[in-house]
């Protein structure tokens, strides 16, 4: 859960990803800090779970299963989660993944896999909920990128490049969608520990690699995240678009 509260009391917010790590974490922050969440993923035990706790907290939430990678249905997500409430005010993506492999090794399928749900699943929800915002002349969009978005880094060329994409499209929407006061900006994270990053941590010499590169000495949790993003959707960030808030413990700097 989140270490700060705004409040977005009376906000509906859509969470990509939610089922677990950043998505799940942002969800129930969202969620504490008043808002009602429309929580998305692929595996509904995972949003069962979610829901649970997040009703507990006394927020209202809703849940979708979801493939971001399908245009299609993206559309009658968005459109189900907009009935709910008759509004959508605050879209995360954080639905993502990583296929590891030497850029001599990547297949077409790896590639698009990676491409399909960091890059395009995260635009076409961007456009679907935006055509939802714009009427209303409102709406915060955080997408979740990387400090990979940034630099480079081994095994990771389709990630990479998903994630500097995505950086780069955030600021073409926040150029965009400005005149209608929709804000667009990211999240951008070093490793964090979550279910797509535990795996990785098993191999010891890696882990203190990371740690190595990070000057805090030390990989963030989810909970290290959730701080920026309720920064970017509150009244606070009300000038704050086309940005990238790197919680990186100083990858970046180094």
């Amino acid at each position: 859960m989140g270490r700060i509260r705004v409040d977005l009391r009376g906000k509906v917010a859509l969470v990509t990803g939610a089922g677990k790590g950043l998505g799940r974490a942002a969800s129930l922050a969202l969620a504490e800090s008043g808002a009602s969440v429309a929580a998305v993923s692929r595996t509904a035990s995972d949003l069962e779970s979610l829901r649970r706790e997040i009703l507990a907290l006394g927020a209202e939430c809703f849940t979708r299963t979801c493939d971001v990678r399908n245009v299609e249905e993206v559309y009658r997500m968005v459109e189900e989660v907009h009935a709910w409430k008759g509004r959508i005010d605050i879209l995360v993506n954080s639905a993502g993944i990583n296929i590891q492999a030497e850029a001599l090794d990547v297949t077409e399928e790896q590639w698009d896999a990676v491409l399909d749900t960091n890059l395009k699943g995260a635009f076409f929800c961007c456009q679907a909920v935006a055509k939802k915002m714009i009427p209303r002349r409102e709406g915060k969009i955080v997408n979740i990128t990387s400090t990979m978005s940034m630099v480079g880094f081994y095994r990771r060329a389709a990630y990479c490049s998903s994630k500097g994409g995505l950086s780069q499209l955030t600021k073409v929407l926040a150029i965009e969608w400005a005149p209608y006061n929709i804000k667009v900006n990211c999240v951008a994270p070093t490793f964090i520990r979550t279910p797509l990053t535990e795996p990785m941590f098993k191999d010891e010499d890696f882990y203190q690699e990371v740690v190595r590169r990070i000057p805090l000495g030390k990989v963030g949790l989810p909970e290290d995240v959730t701080g920026a993003i309720l920064y970017l959707v509150s009244d606070s960030a009300d000038f704050v678009t086309g940005s990238s808030i790197l919680v990186d413990g100083g990858w970046v700097a180094w």
